[in-house]
């Protein structure tokens, strides 16, 4: 196929290219400018529908009496608290994800696409049924929890190791998802050439495969620690609701907007505030998906 070459206008002295894209991309006016009212106005309609609540947090916020209200020792007995168990569930979800997501990328066996949608089910599952779930498991009388008691004396359900455990459940499926998309991607034959040079295959994930897919790693590791910071469901079903032991912040803010709206809603725009945050860290990895 051969490419026209372009022609200079006698009247104007101009280079004209007379290729069809640029003729379109003139008459969809940039594609960006003419949208259509029937999507236009539902679309509007529903960035709306997610804005509105955030506006609201923001305009009924008490900020004069913000600093009096954030400064109180239960406020910050449970953001530390809720820092704690979410960086201990996203460690313990990138010590076992990992893993689990090299697993479903890289290897074939019987049953893949099944092991696959369960470790996605946490995704979709009612946190509280995930709550219930670990309790049968690891409750005293669980599957699991009444070996741990029996011979151990370990005891997980209403404690903080409990809330990292509800944590690790409903974050790690962020992790493993946002690591076995970016092991698709990256090309396997540097692994192979890395075997075919002496290299054992643990040693080729470790120094070969692990920095290529680092940056999903990292924005899996932060989606996962922003998910397990805001669990609520299955937290107060596995851990209870304790303060100073099990009391994270969405816990915080429950109980608050019971008695307390204007601390409810200082509380509220903390996580909002690191929301923020975890959408600033990501922003480039988006854009360069983009």
């Amino acid at each position: 196929m051969t490419k026209r070459a372009p022609t200079r206008s006698a009247e104007t002295g101009a280079d004209t290219v007379t290729a069809g894209p640029r003729r379109a991309r003139r008459r969809l006016g940039g594609g960006v400018r003419a949208v259509p009212v029937p999507l236009l106005v539902p679309a509007l309609a529903g960035l709306a529908f997610l804005l509105l609540p955030l506006i609201a947090l923001l305009v009924r916020a008490p900020w004069r009496d913000l600093p009096d209200q954030l400064s109180s020792p239960e406020v910050w007995q449970a953001l530390r608290l809720s820092l704690l168990c979410a960086t201990s569930a996203t460690g313990l979800s990138l010590l076992v994800g990992v893993p689990l997501a090299w697993l479903l990328a890289r290897s074939e066996f019987p049953g893949r696409g099944f092991v696959r949608a369960l470790v996605t089910l946490p995704l979709v599952l009612p946190p509280v049924v995930g709550g219930v779930a670990l309790l049968l498991a690891f409750g005293r009388n669980g599957v699991v929890g009444q070996w741990l008691d029996a011979w151990f004396g370990i005891t997980l359900p209403f404690t903080t190791t409990g809330v990292v455990l509800a944590e690790t459940f409903v974050a790690m499926p962020f992790l493993v998802i946002s690591v076995e998309g970016t092991l698709r991607a990256a090309d396997p034959r540097y692994e192979e050439a890395a075997t075919t040079l002496g290299a054992s295959r643990f040693t080729a994930f470790r120094r070969v495969t692990l920095p290529l897919i680092a940056p999903g790693i990292a924005a899996g590791a932060v989606l996962a620690w922003a998910r397990a910071l805001g669990e609520f469901g299955a937290t107060i079903t596995f851990a209870g609701n304790f303060p100073g032991r099990t009391q994270t912040m969405p816990l915080a803010v429950y109980l608050a907007l019971q008695n307390d709206p204007a601390a409810a809603i200082a509380l509220s725009l903390v996580l909002l505030a690191v929301s923020i945050a975890v959408l600033a860290g990501l922003r480039d990895r988006w854009m360069r998906a983009s």
